[in-house]
């Protein structure tokens, strides 16, 4: 004889189905963001962006009133899981959106699978992610798309010997370990590997590691609102006086925060898939709309997570007539394509995640600001770590 246990969510989930139905004229859309905390950027920027898309293109679609409910988990994994099932139970959203760092996001995925419930990562780029559950897509980017490109770029540019600075969780893992392989494989070399902690880093012992070392550059990730730290230590350590440039992917240089690092910063080169300085007329127009919106801020990476994630909520529901079934939604979302303000994009069909161009950037100044201006593409980049299976 088998007996099925059933968790805590499927008997919920099981009275749901039994009980009353959720109003069927609303699309109810659960965001999980770090509204604060050390990832509150991440958590302004993606929400902003998703409301700035709800106000041009209007609060209904197909029929259907969308009604954004926003939770803030503070990037902790155990507030992000009963967030999601406080959204899953009581709230019974259609859809849920965010995850600002990797442990949320795998912290959520049993549940969307168990639920059956579309959930979009805005945010978080370990590759692994979209594995971890049928029901994940992603809008953001992967670690792996920026790092193997500038990694092959760094060697190809005069740069031999690297030192690696990443922050001590998945996405650094990934960052620094596709990296590696590409600089090394160009015929770079990395002589030191340093991790530092994710949660209120100090740079500077390790900067100054990386210093005694003389690498000719620095490939550093951190995630998104710690880029500005790392360069001010970087310049207090006295690193870019002794010839060493910084490198990597765009986080470190986020256009949230560019303009408070000062010029030291012009001439970095990172790679990465969005710039508030994107020459495409909708980019234009995106980041006007959006500094309009929110007191002057400047869109950064994470802010256009949300916006096509709303995009592709809003187009799936018009392939579905606005049916909210799980299944359905999923379907229409796969194999999306769409011109987004960081340009042509689309979902995965087989890995629900997303392909997209990289930029190769330098930092510049234009007009008395600081831009990341684009002087290289590689187009419809796939997640290395996929494209490889």
């Amino acid at each position: 004889m088998r007996v099925k246990v059933l968790t805590p969510l499927a008997v919920a989930l099981g009275l749901m189905a039994a009980g009353p139905a959720s109003a069927q004229g609303v699309v109810k859309i659960g965001v999980i963001e770090a509204m604060t905390g050390q990832q509150q950027s991440t958590g302004v920027q993606t929400l902003a962006a998703m409301r700035l898309y709800m106000q041009q293109h209007g609060d209904t679609v197909a029929g259907k009133k969308i009604e954004l409910i926003v939770k803030d988990d503070g990037a902790v994994a155990d507030n992000a899981k009963r967030l999601a099932q406080e959204l899953i139970v009581r709230d019974k959203v259609n859809v849920l959106v965010g995850f600002a760092v990797t442990p949320t996001a795998l912290a959520v995925a049993p549940l969307a699978t168990e639920a059956k419930i579309p959930t979009i990562v805005a945010n978080a780029g370990t590759s692994i992610i979209t594995e971890r559950s049928p029901y994940l897509l992603r809008t953001s980017f992967t670690l792996p798309q920026s790092s193997v490109i500038i990694g092959e770029w760094a060697a190809k540019n005069g740069i031999k010997k690297v030192v690696t600075i990443v922050s001590d969780y998945a996405p650094g893992a990934d960052s620094e370990k596709t990296f590696t392989e590409a600089f090394t494989k160009g015929g770079g070399q990395v002589v030191e590997a340093l991790k530092v902690p994710l949660a209120a880093p100090d740079f500077a012992p390790f900067l100054q590691r990386a210093r005694d070392a003389s690498p000719d550059a620095v490939f550093v990730f951190v995630p998104s609102g710690q880029g500005a730290t790392f360069v001010k230590q970087f310049i207090e350590r006295g690193l870019d006086k002794a010839g060493i440039r910084i490198i990597g992917p765009g986080d470190v240089t986020d256009d949230d925060l560019l303009n408070g690092m000062g010029d030291q910063v012009i001439g970095t080169v990172t790679a990465h898939m969005y710039s508030a300085d994107h020459p495409s007329e909708l980019n234009k127009k995106y980041v006007e709309a959006f500094k309009k919106a929110n007191n002057g801020l400047r869109p950064n990476f994470m802010s256009v997570g949300g916006y096509d994630a709303m995009h592709l909520i809003y187009e799936a529901l018009k392939k579905t007539n606005g049916d909210t079934n799980g299944d359905k939604l999923m379907a229409a979302m796969k194999g999306m394509a769409w011109e987004s303000p960081r340009g042509p994009i689309s979902i995965d069909p087989e890995t629900r995640d997303i392909v997209q161009n990289i930029y190769i950037r330098k930092v510049e100044k234009k007009n008395g600001e600081l831009y990341n201006v684009e002087f290289a593409t590689f187009e419809a980049v796939k997640d290395p770590g996929k494209a490889k299976k």
